[in-house]
């Protein structure tokens, strides 16, 4: 497995516009189902970072980039950012879940 962490900040006016466009990808993912990936997006407090987190059951493949939604959210991300997208391999030590 593969897990990749991704963290920016946006401009204060296209926060929310950023939002919409990654409500557009969970929109998608939902409708195509596409095996292998597990991927969440969260907005932080001050309410213009973001992070995304997601996990691939192969390092060479990453459905996320077979979706329509997910490039027409990320063409233009660095327009939209005052700090751009930084990429973090995240190598997993533990992991539990409660089945939430």
């Amino acid at each position: 497995m593969r897990h990749v962490m991704v963290r920016y900040t946006t401009r204060q006016d296209c926060a929310e516009e950023n939002a919409r466009l990654i409500e557009v990808v969970f929109e998608s993912l939902r409708k195509e189902a596409p095996p292998g990936l597990t991927y969440a997006s969260y907005r932080l407090d001050d309410g213009v970072s973001f992070v995304h987190v997601a996990s691939t059951e192969s390092a060479d493949s990453n459905p996320l980039r077979q979706l329509k939604a997910f490039h027409a959210f990320t063409a233009g991300v660095k327009d939209r950012c005052e700090v751009p997208p930084v990429t973090t391999v995240l190598h997993e030590v533990g992991r539990y879940s409660s089945g939430m």
